[in-house]
């Protein structure tokens, strides 16, 4: 991987559309011609689509690019803004994007709004000390004489998937309360059918 590979950062932006009530089959098909398009276009990635439980009026999509300047180049389009006016009346769009982190901090089958990134900061940063503390005291010393890029990549390599896939995930149930606080009163969204859209 050369040096502008790994300045590459995927981009997440997150959409609420709320539906006009009786108007939810045409935005579905909106949705899918304004995938269409979005697919054609350098760095996509997919969207998932959410639709909140309780309420037939109110769609999320998570959209992903390559990287922000990918992304924006979308957003900005001639194309998307004519898909856009083809939704007067239909729906109304509010926009979140998003750091990075939400990925760690997501909710299974439920769309609710990520946490406070200051509180994301704090329980990655609860999450990373103990690692980097077993990492510098158990391997850092067996890696010595080992070249700097090797060395470079192990921390990474160990981290990373430990992250994700045990320290994060009990972390964020651990502190579920008081990273989604609002969360308490309100009904979780379920999955729709899953399909791409922009």
């Amino acid at each position: 991987m050369n040096g502008s590979e790994q300045d590459v950062h995927p981009a997440t932006v997150v959409f609420t559309w709320d539906v006009t009530p009786g108007r939810e089959a045409e935005f579905e098909t909106w949705a899918h011609g304004v995938n269409d398009t979005a697919a054609d276009f350098p760095g996509h990635r997919g969207a998932t689509w959410l639709r909140a439980e309780g309420s037939r009026h109110r769609y999320y999509t998570v959209l992903n690019f390559l990287d922000e300047e990918h992304l924006e180049t979308w957003l900005n389009s001639d194309e998307r803004d004519e898909w856009l006016e083809r939704l007067d009346g239909i729906a109304r769009e509010h926009r979140h994007h998003t750091t990075g982190l939400e990925t760690w901090f997501s909710l299974p089958g439920e769309a609710v709004p990520p946490p406070a990134r200051t509180k994301m900061v704090l329980v990655t940063l609860l999450a990373v000390y103990p690692l980097s503390l077993l990492f510098q005291g158990l391997l850092a010393p067996w890696t010595q004489s080992w070249p700097l890029p090797l060395r470079a990549a192990l921390f990474p390599l160990v981290v990373v998937p430990a992250l994700t896939y045990a320290f994060m995930p009990g972390l964020s149930r651990v502190f579920r309360g008081w990273l989604y606080p609002a969360h308490r009163t309100h009904r979780p969204a379920r999955r729709t059918d899953r399909h791409e859209a922009g």
